[in-house]
């Protein structure tokens, strides 16, 4: 049963709240960190990318780097930036974006849900890409940027939820993307309670977005208990900042494809070559796959959808992805793809970017495009229940959570 608990948010102050909030650091390359932080130098994003407040010659994961970040977290807290609240509470955060809501509850999960499998992955991770968060976070004491999790929908904490939100929000503010940002704060005891003994009941939390922070909050965890071999397992060092949402409410954006070039075909023979797998019609307008097993083409200026054949549809959580057909009847057998993790020849292109910029790319550095019908949750589930793994770039969640809103010291 998972272990969801209550705990003692350090949180901005209100009046300067809508200037911390951050996106994720990992959303940002040094020089675009950079820009962020000299247009807003309250950010968080200075203390999540402490490397902005020096120049490009000094190594971005050099000691006295994450010694700034400390230094700046501390300093933030001192100076009434950042306050301290002084219960053990859940909050409730609601990210709205183009009239469509999503409400989390703000907690600390366990590191031993993490390792016992109470925590399900989808996605492995690159220990070399662990690497500066556990620095941060260990150098910090503190985890900055919480876990997007997911759980099924549970009635006791839809209603606990809805509750919470008939009173005044903490916060309530539109960060520049546009996105509606609000926070609550549970003010009843017996409300917690209530939260914490129905994640109980629950068996299965699944990890959305995040993997690599959660492995890193994970292995801080484990170097602390090292540290301390009389640990009782009560210490915050054993827990790790997340937000969870009910499944019924998250929205998974496609992650898109473009590819450099057609492996030596011409349009022709390569339209021919994938037709023994799927069905090729012209389109008269840009393709947003609306049903499963539909893929969107662009090819030299002209947009096809191609439906996949009954026989390469398998009955399986993840050869069955369509983000897994397309791989392994299209990009690998046809243009030659093998490892879309390493191929140079394959990008990216998350669904928030719209199709015009998979238009973009074709007309710019890339031959051809592929719009996706997104991976549903339930899919996500299927897959981590299985203990099995996604493909590469499976899933794209907006709204992104903001780091900098709650944190939780360790």
């Amino acid at each position: 049963m998972a272990i969801i608990r209550p705990f003692q948010c350090v949180r901005p102050n209100e009046s300067v709240a809508a200037r911390v909030a951050a996106l994720p650091y990992d959303v940002y390359n040094r020089e675009e960190a950079c820009e962020e932080v000299k247009r807003e130098p309250l950010s968080f994003l200075r203390i999540d990318r402490p490397e902005t407040q020096f120049d490009s010659s000094v190594d971005m994961y050099a000691p006295e780097v994450y010694q700034k970040a400390r230094q700046m977290l501390d300093e933030a807290m001192a100076d009434g930036t950042y306050i301290e609240d002084s219960d053990r509470t859940y909050y409730i955060y609601e990210l709205t974006m183009d009239g469509r809501s999503q409400t989390g509850i703000v907690a600390c999960a366990s590191i031993d849900d993490y390792s016992n499998n109470v925590i399900k992955k989808h996605e492995n991770t690159r220990a070399e890409k662990e690497v500066d968060r556990i620095t941060h976070v260990d150098t910090c004491s503190a985890q900055t940027g919480p876990i997007f999790l997911a759980y099924r929908a549970d009635g006791v904490i839809n209603a606990e939820v809805a509750k919470a939100k008939e009173n005044d929000p903490l916060y309530d503010f539109t960060s520049p993307d546009g996105i509606r940002h609000a926070v609550w704060k549970i003010a009843s005891e017996d409300s917690v309670e209530a939260i914490e003994r129905a994640f109980a009941g629950i068996d299965s939390i699944y990890i959305a977005d995040g993997h690599h922070r959660a492995a890193s909050a994970y292995k801080v965890g484990l170097k602390r208990r090292a540290e301390h071999p009389g640990f009782t397992g009560d210490e915050e060092f054993n827990y790790f900042l997340s937000v969870l949402f009910p499944d019924e409410q998250l929205m998974i954006m496609p992650y898109n494809r473009v590819v450099k070039d057609l492996n030596g075909y011409s349009k022709d023979e390569f339209i021919a070559k994938i037709s023994d797998k799927f069905d090729v019609v012209k389109s008269d307008k840009p393709v947003a796959p609306a049903v499963k097993y539909t893929f969107g083409m662009y090819l030299e200026g002209q947009w096809y959808t191609l439906t996949a054949h009954e026989d390469i549809r398998p009955d399986s959580p993840v050869d069955g992805l369509d983000v897994a057909i397309l791989q392994n009847e299209l990009l690998d057998p046809v243009l030659g793809i093998k490892n879309p993790k390493t191929d140079a020849r394959i990008d990216f292109v998350g669904g928030i970017r719209g199709l015009g910029e998979l238009e973009r790319r074709t007309e710019n550095d890339m031959k051809i495009a592929f719009s996706m019908y997104p991976t549903s949750i339930q899919e996500l589930f299927a897959v981590a229940d299985a203990g099995l793994l996604m493909p590469p770039k499976s899933t794209w969640f907006e709204p992104k959570l903001r780091s900098g809103i709650f944190i939780h010291r360790i």
